[in-house]
């Protein structure tokens, strides 16, 4: 089975690590502030945070901001879970704002119609790896007075008119999960220019006690506070030492992706029944993900026929995402939350990511595309509900 995307470790990430192990720091030491300052060199910002994942990047941001119960916070309806949870965590309400259907990044104009008084902050994703309207959002934020938060956890490496993520929102979370192209097997990390809010999550990170051990122990001391509870979620130095490993290539890593895209785009390009996201002119994509919307139609084969004919043929692709408010717990505790979000209850049905990772061929391309094909004009072809259930079960993906 290809993939819908992995991780490639090398052997200087595996020593890094062991050089980890056989320190005197396995956690809360210089590994953690290596990898935090290789990622702000990076991406030019002033401040990293590195945490156990992107949730807890996400809920960091949230504390930061301060998010507590009756504030409201803008999300975009299609995302991973987690950006909204980190709402939830803090007992704020997640209110979310449709999509573009062209690119699944969040519709600005939505975005300010749903401002209240009770709303808070607004969160933004880069979708699949390509950066949302920043300047537009920007302006938004502004105008309302509200800290702009980037869910960044697919775009690590992109940029917009030459600015790289992690200098175009007030709070930047990325995540290191194995999917992305730069990993620390768990990982994730909140970088901003602001040293208010990164004092604020170094303190969130490690149960809410203003110092770290390692800090107490250069200082000889051994008195800390701690303020207001917070959460264990400090990241190793064995993670740290494969995190900041593993930069030395991103480039590398970005460049392979976008080449790969480039053959996706070449090869479906004459196709009338499938159609790639579109990249907006004035970003550079980060390639986490290749999603294409089916027009079934075309072909009269669902999106989940898709799905299961590929899987058939050895080809794990994935769906990224089904909108959040329609999640049971959602759908259960905050009922109206997607009111309005006509586009995310549309395209949904319509999405498929295919296998992208850097280790792919051209040749791998080509196959999925011709297994694309296969799936659409096979009149015998097997419907998800009629395979096994471990062979429709994707692979995890954050």
């Amino acid at each position: 089975m290809l993939p819908y995307s992995r991780q490639k470790i090398e052997t200087d990430d595996i020593q890094a690590v062991v050089d980890a192990l056989q320190s005197d720091w396995l956690t809360t030491g210089p590994a953690v502030e290596r990898f935090e300052q290789a990622v702000c060199d990076y991406t030019g910002a002033a401040r990293g945070v590195a945490v156990s994942s992107g949730t807890a990047a996400l809920h960091a941001a949230m504390h930061a901001t301060g998010i507590g119960p009756g504030d409201e916070v803008i999300v975009p309806a299609i995302t991973f879970v987690a950006t909204a949870n980190a709402v939830v965590y803090c007992g704020g309400t997640p209110v979310f704002a449709d999509v573009d259907p062209e690119t699944l990044l969040v519709d600005v104009a939505d975005v300010e119609r749903k401002i209240t008084a009770r709303t808070r902050a607004v969160v933004t994703v880069d979708f699949g790896g390509q950066p949302a309207d920043y300047h537009r959002l920007r302006a938004v934020t502004a105008r309302h007075g509200l800290p702009l938060v980037a869910d960044a956890c697919h775009s690590l490496g992109a940029a917009q008119n030459g600015v790289r993520v992690g200098q175009l929102a007030d709070l930047t979370c990325f995540s290191f999960h194995p999917v992305k192209p730069v990993t620390s097997a768990e990982g994730g990390m909140v970088v901003t220019d602001d040293a208010l809010l990164a004092s604020r999550m170094q303190c969130f990170r490690n149960h809410g006690i203003t110092t770290s051990f390692r800090e107490r122990d250069r200082a000889g001391v051994h008195f800390y506070d701690m303020p207001q509870p917070g959460f264990n979620y400090r990241m190793s130095d064995l993670h740290a030492a494969l995190g900041a490993s593993q930069m030395q290539r991103i480039e590398t890593r970005r460049n392979r992706r976008i080449e790969l895209a480039g053959c996706y785009d070449r090869m479906l390009s004459g196709l009338d029944w499938v159609r790639p996201l579109k990249n907006l002119s004035q970003n550079d994509h980060a390639r986490h993900l290749y999603v294409v919307r089916l027009d079934d139609a075309r072909v009269n084969c669902t999106r989940d026929d898709f799905h299961a004919g590929l899987r058939q043929r050895g080809f794990a692709a994935n769906v990224h995402y089904r909108p959040v408010y329609l999640h049971s717990w959602y759908a259960a505790n905050l009922p109206a939350s997607g009111k309005g979000c006509e586009q995310a209850d549309r395209v949904w049905t319509q999405i498929l990511s295919l296998p992208l990772f850097a280790e792919m061929s051209e040749s791998d391309v080509a196959a999925v595309v011709e297994a694309l094909g296969a799936v659409a004009f096979d009149p015998h072809r097997r419907t998800q509900a009629e395979l096994p259930e471990y062979e429709t079960s994707p692979a995890a993906e954050p």
